[in-house]
């Protein structure tokens, strides 16, 4: 079979950073077309340049990499310092990196790239705010039924909120956007905060990445030594989810994740409630289903692929 296509729109942040070195590891799986910045967990001119040192770091500098919307479509930009860093990579030190970006905007990129490649052969991965996934959407709605499969990090139900009592952090960054990706009629499955809690670090698991003995591996096992502490102290945890790579695990090992296909809106006005991913789980609302919502993880097999690939750079 061959390797699925894939952009992958991210926010870097530690934990996409784990998820872009499980893809650039996995070409038999995947074939990264390019990787798309957005404001986010760091202001963009961050999370563009984080995305490029990955890129380096996994020694794979001839990925492309594109500059996107530099704050939500509607709102002022809320970020996640307080989570990951000043630099959105904070834990160890890291070199500017010295790959080019793009010329071209991501919005750009992502209509060209579903125009120009057979419709139905590109899946977007987004590991952040919704924003430029859905302006591509505003620009070029032709663009929904090319689509093969929008896999997202985002929302929750039964976790509820980590950025407000109700929202998760990608969501409530952009609701707006939010709310025109789950209307636009792509086929798309989502890895709530239901999933990334149950896919939680532990020290053997930390300890499995630095034990390869590579660059990339002491780099991952840094990372989650520096974001796991904030997770522990709010949820008192044993560890911290690696959220954004279940994204990557689901499209090479589907079988991992377990869910149910319902409908899923998102809230745009709620006074308390802004940001909120309103799931109906119990499918009482009558609404048509829109997105398979993932509900569990087998969190053994997701750190063993993790491990596995994450060797090979």
């Amino acid at each position: 079979m061959p390797a699925r296509k894939i952009i992958i729109d991210t926010d870097p942040g530690q934990d996409d950073a784990v998820a872009i070195l499980l893809a650039l590891a996995s070409p038999e799986d995947l074939e990264v077309l390019g990787i798309t910045a957005v404001a986010g967990n760091v202001p963009l001119p961050l999370t563009e340049k984080n995305a490029r040192i990955i890129c380096e770091l996994a020694g794979k500098p001839e990925t492309r990499v594109f500059a996107g919307c530099d704050a939500p479509l509607a709102r002022k930009l809320v970020t996640a310092e307080h989570v990951h860093g000043k630099t959105g990579l904070d834990g160890p030190q890291l070199a500017a990196p010295t790959m080019a970006l793009q010329p071209k905007h991501a919005v750009d990129f992502i209509v060209e790239t579903l125009l120009t490649e057979p419709a139905g052969t590109v899946t977007l991965c987004p590991l952040g705010p919704l924003t430029n996934i859905a302006a591509a959407l505003q620009k070029a709605p032709e663009i929904a039924g090319r689509i093969q499969e929008i896999v997202l990090m985002g929302g929750a139900y039964f976790e509820v909120g980590n950025i407000t009592p109700a929202a998760e952090f990608n969501i409530y960054v952009d609701p707006e956007a939010a709310d025109i990706v789950f209307r636009c009629g792509a086929p798309i499955t989502v890895m709530p905060l239901d999933v990334t809690h149950k896919a939680l670090t532990t020290r053997p698991r930390i300890e499995a990445f630095r034990a390869m003995g590579t660059e990339p591996g002491r780099m991952v096992a840094e990372w989650t030594d520096f974001f796991e502490r904030f997770d522990m102290e709010k949820y008192g945890s044993q560890g911290a989810p690696l959220h954004d790579p279940c994204v990557i695990a689901y499209l090479i090992e589907p079988g991992l994740f377990s869910g149910r296909k319902i409908n899923v809106m998102i809230e745009t006005k709620g006074e308390y409630t802004l940001g909120m991913t309103v799931a109906d789980w119990w499918r009482v609302s009558g609404r048509p289903a829109n997105a398979m919502f993932m509900g569990d993880v087998d969190a053994d097999g997701f750190y063993r692929l993790l491990t596995e690939r994450i060797a090979r750079l």
